[in-house]
């Protein structure tokens, strides 16, 4: 390798190190930091020019980017969030492409309107990274962020899926097809559902069989690439296709993959995440200067301000107006939850009153409490954690451009007409919006005061879960006196140890076990693991039902990891 190629690789790492540090320190979003130093590298003198293939950055880089957050954010999250993050990272995506393709298109006639709508199809994707690294430190809440992070999940796919019809449109010499932008949405979202799925659930299962880190880190590597190259040879969406591979590896893996791996996968991925977006916000800033003498040419700076004016005032006025309609849905919603309620509790009666004629009755009997069970958890769920219009218009000002805005506008054919104005639109918008709102969302969100849950909540939060999963794997497995061991009973002296001194500990969590001798340590150990797996179970049973928060579940099956660690050592 070419010692300047390892030269700008290690020094771009020590930048991307120190602007993280000095962003901690100082509470600017890193994002912003690192698209400043790019800009300013890139005017030094002897400062090399760096060409990246946008196909790389959207083959290459924002698979593995969409999958390491789409594994780490909880499903029943962004389950009971779907309708939300549906209608802003599709119907709007959409209908701001569109709109801004329009719009553009009337001002500005030089540029056709399939690369008007090529231009709005890039800008509409927004970028949660700088959004939810400003929320994480100024106590946003959790719901919020939630949704930020999956809209960002899936209008990358929504707004690919535009451009490649809307430059499908400029190979025909200005034709663009709404019917064909609708048929082409419709197989992008079915295709990358079941390639997706059926990716996420064969790795989950190759990788729960097989016991070296190794492997299982390197398979973890090549998920997202799996699902996204098949899925675009099948004209499908590849960024979702990844999205859902993530969701349902990050769902199975809590329950198929053993503690060390999954806190192996985390910790890579997240130096991987760490790396991948730190160098595509560097990369930004450093291209400007490409981005302009490629625009010189073809339009004035006059034109080239009043363009990219035009697209951010849209953006903006186009992302609070789609959200007036969520804000009246959830307040009707609010109205109904009493009859919903209602309705739930004479259902429960029903239930009640049936008498299981056999197991299979009582299995759907069962299923059906569960049900009944996360209806009560989902209703709890919006009053615990409501999305005020305080949320929402937090979630409107969150509207930052990043990597996919930059790297989709890049792949519009060379040799279109104002290809070059429309890609350096394309770079100032996603900058003006990183700056605009990554400098002001957080005195707002300082400024509307959000009610954290407090420290004592959340204990008390984690030891009632604790506490119930544990009342549950002995409710499942039986008192300690009926267990057997290849057919044998349990040593009386063993059980009262267990009971004393050693399965409470494990119940609670403790870090440290007392010593036992060796005689007894195999069967002590066989016990401690088979109630700790049957924790396991219960705690994923509750997890499907969501009557706890998602930061509940996590501590709480951290501890068990922790515990299941210690007893492999």
């Amino acid at each position: 390798m070419d010692e300047h190629v390892l030269l700008i690789v290690g020094a771009a790492l020590v930048i991307m190190i120190a602007a993280s540090v000095f962003a901690r320190r100082t509470g600017v979003a890193a994002p912003l930091l690192l698209v400043g130093l790019g800009i300013g590298a890139s005017y030094l003198p002897g400062a090399p020019e760096i060409e990246l293939d946008p196909e790389l950055i959207l083959a290459g880089v924002l698979p593995p980017l969409l999958y390491s957050s789409a594994v780490n954010l909880p499903v029943i999250d962004f389950r009971r969030n779907f309708r939300l993050i549906s209608w802003l990272s599709v119907v709007m995506v959409i209908v701001s492409a569109l709109v801004i393709g329009a719009v553009v298109h009337w001002l500005f006639p030089e540029i056709s309107f399939p690369l008007a709508v090529a231009l709005g199809a890039v800008v509409s994707p927004t970028d949660a990274v700088a959004a939810t690294a400003i929320g994480r430190r100024v106590g946003l809440p959790p719901r919020v962020m939630t949704v930020l992070e999956g809209e960002s999940l899936v209008n990358d796919a929504s707004a690919l899926v535009v451009l490649r019809t809307a430059v499908a449109g400029i190979a025909a010499a200005g034709s663009f097809s709404l019917g064909r932008t609708v048929l082409e949405f419709g197989w992008a979202v079915l295709g990358a559902l079941v390639i997706g799925g059926l990716v996420g659930w064969l790795t989950v299962e190759l990788r729960r069989r097989l016991d070296d880190p190794v492997l299982n880190t390197t398979i973890s590597f090549a998920v997202p690439f799996i699902a996204y190259f098949p899925a675009e040879e099948l004209d499908a969406s590849g960024v979702l296709a990844v999205v859902v591979a993530g969701l349902v590896t990050g769902g199975l893996g809590s329950r198929r993959f053993s503690a060390r791996d999954r806190q192996t996968q985390a910790t890579t991925w997240t130096t991987f995440n760490f790396i991948l977006e730190s160098g595509v916000f560097l990369a930004m800033g450093y291209q400007l200067p490409d981005f302009v003498d490629a625009a010189q040419g073809e339009t004035t700076p006059g034109e080239m301000a009043g363009l990219v004016l035009v697209v951010v005032g849209l953006l903006v006025a186009l992302r609070f107006a789609g959200l007036a309609g969520p804000v009246f849905v959830l307040r009707d919603r609010k109205e109904n939850q009493e009859e919903v309620r209602t309705r739930l509790d004479q259902f429960e009666e029903k239930l009640d009153s049936l008498t299981p004629a056999d197991d299979r009755e009582d299995a759907r009997i069962t299923a059906a409490r569960r049900r009944l069970a996360r209806g009560r958890a989902d209703i709890d769920f919006e009053e615990r954690e409501p999305i005020t219009k305080r949320g929402f218009l937090t979630i409107g000002w969150a509207g930052m451009r990043g990597v996919v805005t930059v790297a989709a506008a890049q792949t519009i054919p060379a040799g279109t007409s104002h290809r070059a104005t429309v890609v350096l639109a394309a770079f100032l918008v996603a900058l003006i919006t990183l700056v605009l709102f990554g400098l002001t969302l957080p005195a707002l969100i300082r400024r509307l005061r959000f009610s954290p849950e407090s420290a004592k909540d959340r204990h008390n939060a984690f030891r009632s879960l604790l506490q119930q999963v544990g009342a549950s794997a002995v409710d499942t497995l039986g008192p300690l006196e009926s267990q057997t061991i290849d057919g044998e009973p349990i040593d009386p002296k063993l059980v009262t140890k267990l009971k004393d001194r050693i399965l409470p500990r494990v119940l609670a969590g403790v870090q440290e076990a007392p010593r036992v001798r060796p005689a007894v340590m195999e069967q002590t150990m066989i016990l401690q693991m088979r109630y700790l797996d049957a924790m396991r179970e219960a705690l994923a049973a509750e997890r499907s039902i969501g009557a706890y928060s998602s930061h509940t579940y996590a501590r709480v099956e951290s501890i068990l990891d922790d515990m299941e660690k210690r007893l492999e050592v």
